[in-house]
Parts: structure tokens; sequence; C-alpha cells
């Protein structure tokens, strides 16, 4: 059987998702969430998102890329992070095949968290840990918790009230200068000068005002764009996603290495997302 690597395409949507279930995952099944995810044209990277590995006409595995770049000093490299990475059971190291043709292709490979499979894996294909995300969260609607997912009922009680208390405990954004507005796709160009750029030896993860855009007009999550700042000028922005029950800063940065100024913008993507949230 002669297996080969290439860019996967529309008419493989319904094995992909095939795969991806079989694997124990759980796919975007929606054709447009598909296409926006593997084929949807991005400005910033017009090379494939998608791959899959076929034994003869076989779909046998498939990786989608987050493509982007890491900059310091004045280098600059590609970098990937593989997301629906998965190979059919008994597919003969198919999964870490297509990993290290997909490696072949980018300057480095990335990878943040995983199922336990995926974590057992990497570290058997060349990866290392680099490093820890810490994750943080903050209440804005205490009353919800009454009419959230289904819990012990003697826990909700004391979840109900130890929601409160950080609610009334957490800093306000009306104690700042700074404001944020909401920025309309043909607005966003106005975020070019304040994109991430990399200073005083630390490195950054590019963004662009095209990849923007892209984000703009995901199918999954609704997402929304800020421009924050103080006495008119922009200083940084913010993006939103509107995840079910939850709203995500899904990015963020201000240009600036003052604790305050981030501080300032956290508490703007807070008020904002208090407003969405609750629907205004």
């Amino acid at each position: 059987m002669k297996r080969s690597v290439r860019p996967s395409t529309p008419a493989d949507a319904p094995a992909i998702v095939a795969l991806l279930s079989e694997a124990g995952l759980q796919p975007n099944v929606d054709p447009q969430q598909l296409h926006w995810k593997y084929w949807q044209p991005r400005a910033d990277w017009p090379g494939p998102r998608s791959y899959v590995l076929t034994s003869d006409s076989e779909l046998i595995a498939h990786g989608a890329i987050i493509p982007g770049t890491c900059a310091w000093g004045a280098r600059n490299i590609s970098i990937v992070h593989v997301i629906d990475w998965a190979a059919r059971r008994g597919g003969g190291g198919a999964g870490v095949a297509l990993m290290k043709y997909i490696g072949q292709l980018t300057g480095a490979l990335l990878a943040i968290g995983g199922s336990t499979e995926t974590l057992r894996i990497l570290p058997h294909i060349g990866f290392r840990p680099a490093g820890a995300a810490s994750g943080y969260v903050r209440t804005l609607h205490p009353l919800r918790r009454l009419h959230g997912p289904a819990s012990p009922a003697w826990k909700l009680p004391f979840r109900f009230a130890r929601s409160v208390a950080w609610t009334l405990t957490a800093p306000s954004a009306h104690r700042s200068e700074w404001q944020a507005r909401r920025l309309e796709l043909e607005d966003v160009g106005n975020l070019a000068s304040v994109v991430p750029a990399p200073t005083r030896g630390m490195a950054v993860t590019g963004r662009s005002v095209d990849l923007f855009r892209y984000m703009l007009s995901c199918p999954i999550v609704p997402m929304s764009l800020y421009a924050v700042g103080a006495a008119g000028h922009f200083r940084g922005y913010f993006l939103l996603a509107s995840a079910p029950g939850q709203v995500r800063i899904a990015d963020c940065w201000v240009a600036s290495d003052e604790p305050s100024d981030w501080r300032a913008m956290i508490l703007c993507a807070v008020e904002a997302s208090e407003a969405r949230s609750a629907g205004r």
C-alpha cells in the first residue's frame, strides 16, 4: 500500500470528521466552521492549513495547523501549532509520520496542551517542555451561578457566595482613564502601529491586521476586537471570544512595559466582557 501526504480539500471533510470522531475527539461538523479552520483563504498565510496522510485512497491521519511567527531581536522564524491531529487505529505510526512531515515545513513546532495520548507521544518525537501557562477566571455575573450547569446542591451556596465575594472585591475599570473602543472590520487597520514587536530581549509571536480580519470572520464563536488607550491615543488592543457561558480574552497587547498599563487594558477587557455577556 502506498502512503502519501497532501493538503486536504473540502471533499475530505466527511472523512476527516469521521477520523477525528473515531479518535475520541469532538470535531466541528458544520461545513462553514470546517471551511474557516482549514480552507478559507488567509492573506497572512497563503499556504495549506490542513494535511492528510493517505494509504492508497484511504485517509488514515490528519493534522491541521495554526501558522505563526516568532520574533526576537532581528530574528524571525515561522512556527506552527498542530491541531485536530489524529490517526486511524492500527495505522502503523501514521500520526507520527504526518507530524514529522509538517515539522519539515516550518522553523519550529509548538504544542499547547492536548489529550493524554498526545502528551504521551510528544516527547518521543522530539518535543520538550518549554514553559507553563496559567489560566485565570473572573466572575462577571454571580447570579448566573444559580442557573448554570448542574452541580451538587450542597456546593451551590458556597460557590455563589465565593463568586459574589470575588465580584465585590475585584477592581473596576471605571477608576482608570483608559477606554476601549470596539473596531468594525473596516477599522482594523488602525491597529497596525500597536501590534506586538520584540523589545529588550523579549520574544513575541507575530500578529497582523490580516490575522485580525481572519479571526473576526470566525463562525465558531463570535469574536470582537477592541482598541484601548488613553487621551485619544491607541496603546493596545484585546480580542474577545464569546464562548458558551463565558467570554475569553483570546489575545491582547499593550505597547508598554508598565504593569499599570497592562492592568488598565485587562480591566477594559473585563468591562467589555461584562457588556457582551449582558447583551449590551
